[in-house]
């Protein structure tokens, strides 16, 4: 269906593929770093060896079946090439779950890929802490990856899809036929600061007690905002509010806009207190935390002031920046927590970065546009402008952005039917739905809750899941275009 009006389907998306070719590559060199800790460890498995040479070889006749003297991206093969870079690397990067000792089957092992390299956070893997180390640093590396990924797609190719009010984030007026110049030039400063906090987390996780290999694993995580431990409580195998510290401030780091970090590089100094959409997100943030920690305070007499307020800010910036680690398990709080963190799997954190969710800066526009509907009926005449951070606001760009936050709403209901018509309760099924296309992690109740996993869920519910962590990661409507014909006959 999706290629039927493009017979020549290869050749004429060479670039696309050339590209694709090159991930594959990068890809199965990284393969290789989990193969020297199966090395180091005495795992006694070539998994992750040959994983890498079948990645390398496809990514290789990738490239030279695609090589082409022009390199650019139009806006038809811009929307293919982000749709197929996710799911080519998610195919790939389940291989070595399928070869190794787990035995997992490939839906599960898709579905841990997809969960990786879109910084999910569900996993099927029941006993973390049994699983060979080499599994374990490979699902940090993917999510490391994907955090890249989509702060390199959220600054350079989504703008120029006009996804979901993304063009806000435009770096400069380029057009689609400079994507390709453009991503590379930024997707250098980009890795350069993500990769020095990354560094960063690393040490001082080891500083505050993690040992080298958890700290490692962790920081590429926290980073990331993906929420992949090595061991089966989380952040709360390690009982040390240094670490949860630690990882809060690293997280609440990844949770902003990256484009700020440029700024900030290129001379503006003021950026981080003048930006809008930061400033949504603190106050959202500190707004959370205070709610939270009110509610355990009054309901939870076994704690001190101290442990509650810690409990309170770690699990709501965990569960709002869509990072998924969990210290308690908070489905035994009550019913109110299990409301009020379904409503900030939505929310989300800021554009451009490695969080996922609805997006501060859309709730902004959208809480600003029923202001001035408000103030319109009061002054029918007036004529109000629309600004957000010092730009003026077209109608159409405040259209685009009711409109992915209605079809946001509407997959998410249509995910969690599906997922009840396999067989599902009702909380796994809202809470499974909410966690995949807002990229979380755990979801709520017994089985898929922070205690628990995605193991039990049938294969069809693991697909169908797997797509709703693409179609939130890409913002939906980057996915959703490749399946109208129109789109192949424009």
């Amino acid at each position: 269906m999706l290629f039927k009006y493009c017979p020549d389907f290869m050749a004429s998306n060479k670039t696309v593929f050339f590209i694709i070719g090159i991930l594959l590559v990068v890809l199965g060199i990284f393969m290789l770093i989990p193969y020297t800790v199966q090395l180091i460890y005495n795992e006694n498995s070539n998994s992750f060896f040959s994983s890498s040479i079948i990645t390398v070889f496809i990514g290789i006749l990738t490239i030279l079946a695609s090589i082409k003297k022009e390199k650019q991206l139009n806006l038809q093969q811009a929307f293919l090439f982000s749709t197929l870079a996710w799911i080519s690397v998610a195919i790939f990067g389940s291989i070595p779950f399928v070869l190794s000792s787990l035995k997992l089957s490939f839906s599960e092992a898709f579905f841990e890929s997809m969960s990786g390299i879109t910084t999910t956070g569900s996993t099927v893997i029941l006993d973390l802490d049994s699983s060979p180390k080499s599994i374990l640093l490979w699902r940090a590396i993917m999510q490391w990856l994907g955090g890249i990924g989509i702060i390199v797609m959220a600054t350079t190719v989504l703008p120029l899809l006009k996804v979901g009010g993304m063009q806000l984030f435009k770096l400069d007026s380029s057009g689609t036929e400079k994507i390709l110049p453009k991503t590379v030039e930024v997707s250098f400063l980009i890795i350069t600061i993500y990769t020095t906090l990354t560094f960063a987390c690393a040490f001082v996780y080891w500083i505050q007690g993690m040992n080298i290999f958890d700290s490692i694993a962790h920081s590429l995580t926290t980073l990331a905002t993906g929420g992949f431990s090595t061991h089966n409580e989380s952040i709360g195998y390690f009982k040390n509010p240094g670490i949860e510290f630690t990882a809060t401030i690293f997280i609440i780091l990844g949770s902003i806009p990256f484009i700020s970090y440029l700024r900030f590089i290129k001379g503006n100094k003021k950026i981080f207190f003048e930006d809008v959409q930061i400033r949504g997100f603190l106050y959202l943030l500190i707004t959370s935390i205070i709610i939270m920690f009110l509610y355990l305070f009054i309901n939870n007499n076994e704690h001190s002031f101290l442990d509650n307020l810690r409990i309170s800010s770690f699990n709501v910036i965990s569960i709002l920046s869509g990072t998924g680690y969990v210290t308690d398990d908070f489905g035994l709080w009550g019913e109110f927590p299990l409301i009020f963190f379904l409503f900030l799997m939505f929310v989300g954190g800021c554009a451009g970065s490695t969080t996922c969710g609805i997006k501060v800066f859309r709730l902004q526009i959208l809480f600003l546009f029923l202001k001035n509907q408000v103030k319109k009926i009061i002054y029918p005449n007036s004529i109000f402008i629309f600004s957000y951070n010092k730009q003026k606001i077209e109608d159409s760009f405040i259209n685009s952005v009711i409109v992915f936050i209605f079809s946001y709403l509407f997959i998410f209901l249509m995910i969690a039917i599906l997922l009840s018509i396999t067989g599902l309760d009702f909380l796994s099924a809202v809470s499974g739905a909410a966690t995949s296309i807002s990229n979380v992690g755990p979801g709520l109740g017994e089985m898929i809750g922070p205690n628990g996993n995605f193991n039990q869920v049938s294969n069809v519910s693991k697909w169908i899941l797997s797509f709703g962590m693409l179609l939130g990661r890409l913002e939906i409507f980057a996915v959703l275009v490749l399946f109208l014909p129109s789109f192949w006959r424009s």
